[in-house]
């Protein structure tokens, strides 16, 4: 097995040599791992089918932008070809798949090698210690396993590290809290929406997670969240919250992890050749603007992806970090492009409306956009949840709609219809939380 051995606990680094290049030194070495991942892909034959029709062989890349004169690979092209049309490698070399659900088509199905799964586990480490875990640190990973990327890809990181790991997987807040008290854990993996939920219980039991835990560090992700919601979730918790960013195409978490300056998720290129496109003319944009974010894996044996194009929207935030680390930091995932609402014309985001609501400390973290369509018009419904009842008060609670209304319509352009309910009132879930309903006639 390919595995770094781990560096002095006091360093900031696990992996310096690779997390400290220079720019220079970054895009050398994306060049001679994007030509050894052309030369992988010519293995398969769909792959070298294209790569001959664009002219492109492993000698002709020369610079980074070369991959511009790659194709593009979807999430269809995965699905086109299920299960393993896309593999590099013979199936007998292959030790692990990973798939989707498959609730709309094929699933897409990802294939491991051993050395796919060492360095998956070797990038989860590089970011779990860079958020300052260490051997000593007790790992609570509250994700799904089985298929889902998130439960396996953060156990093998978190025993990389030589930590303590509680499987604990998804749901059972009871027995979630259970485990934290008993167990003196110090880190959580989880997804945003179900840290609130956990912090909704651990109220209702009488346990405050600043007194009752050793809870320092959270690490959430897979769904799209607001800085408010973050700083949210921070106070609450009493601990940092690090966004992560990962998907099952091109391993699952620890694609993209925030350090301890918390401006923006490193991508790790000497994993990826990180692109910023236009979703219409699949040009580049440039830095700072909003944009598809393409990934091309470099290092990746049993199924390498080229210029994937993964929907999220996010933008290029810099290429330098205090932390040290020269590799390139993107915002938070804006949403994605495939998941936009369309309004009467204008395109509108759900973290559009999550980051509005945060900033009303009246409100709590719960809410649902439900789309319809009355008399040919589409509306909007916010439903949020109030984090007291004060139903007594009708005058505060006209106010505080009306403030919310104005808000939203500044951010969206558009006037939703705010309805104000008591906590507990929506639908919670102890995975990705279902933000928006289309019950639209005819959808836009």
């Amino acid at each position: 097995m390919y595995r770094r051995p781990l560096p002095d606990w006091k360093s900031e680094y696990l992996d310096p040599e690779q997390e400290t290049m220079s720019r220079e030194e970054i895009e050398k070495l994306q060049v001679e791992r994007l030509r050894s991942t052309v030369r992988q892909c010519m293995n398969n034959p769909v792959y070298k089918q294209r790569l001959e029709e664009a002219g492109v062989t492993p000698e002709s890349i020369n610079k980074v932008d070369d991959v511009r004169r790659l194709p593009f690979t979807t999430k269809q092209d995965l699905r086109d070809t299920y299960p393993f049309g896309l593999a590099s490698v013979p199936l007998t070399e292959c030790v692990r798949l990973h798939s989707s659900s498959g609730t709309t088509g094929n699933p897409t199905v990802i294939l491991h090698t051993q050395k796919d799964l060492d360095e998956w586990a070797n990038q989860v480490a590089r970011n779990l210690w860079m958020v300052g875990l260490r051997p000593d640190d007790v790992f609570q990973n509250s994700s799904g396993y089985g298929m889902f990327t998130g439960g396996l890809g953060f156990q093998y990181g978190a025993e990389r590290l030589g930590m303590l790991t509680i499987p604990a997987a998804a749901g059972n807040s009871l027995r979630q809290i259970k485990f934290m008290t008993d167990f003196g854990t110090t880190a959580v993996h989880a997804v945003p929406s179900y840290v609130t939920r956990l912090h909704e219980v651990m109220a209702e039991q009488g346990i405050d997670p600043r007194r009752d835990t050793k809870l320092r560090v959270l690490a959430i992700g897979a769904e799209p969240h607001s800085e408010e919601q973050r700083k949210r979730i921070e106070q609450m918790m009493g601990v940092k919250a690090y966004n992560s960013f990962g998907m099952s195409e091109m391993c699952g978490p620890g694609v993209g992890f925030e350090c301890k300056e918390q401006n923006g998720l490193h991508f790790w290129e000497d994993y990826y050749i990180v692109e910023i496109v236009d979703p219409e003319t699949l040009e580049p944009v440039p830095d700072g603007e909003i944009g598809e974010l393409v990934l091309t894996t470099l290092n990746r044996e049993a199924m390498p992806l080229l210029r994937y194009r993964t929907r999220d929207l996010t933008r290029v935030l810099g290429r330098s970090c205090p932390c040290g680390r020269n590799h390139v930091r993107l915002d938070r995932m804006r949403g994605r492009s495939d998941d936009m609402m369309v309004l009467r014309g204008v395109n509108i985001f759900p973290i559009q409306i999550e980051k509005i609501l945060m900033q009303f400390k009246e409100l709590a973290n719960n809410y649902l956009i439900t789309l319809t369509t009355d008399e040919n018009n589409d509306n909007m419904t916010v439903e949020v949840e109030l984090e007291q009842l004060f139903t007594d008060d009708f005058q505060r609670l006209t106010a505080l709609q009306k403030s919310i209304t104005r808000a939203l319509k500044d951010e969206i352009l558009l006037t939703p219809i705010v309805k104000l309910v008591p906590k507990g009132t929506l639908p919670v879930s102890d995975g990705k939380a279902v933000r928006v309903v289309d019950k639209r006639t005819v959808y836009k």
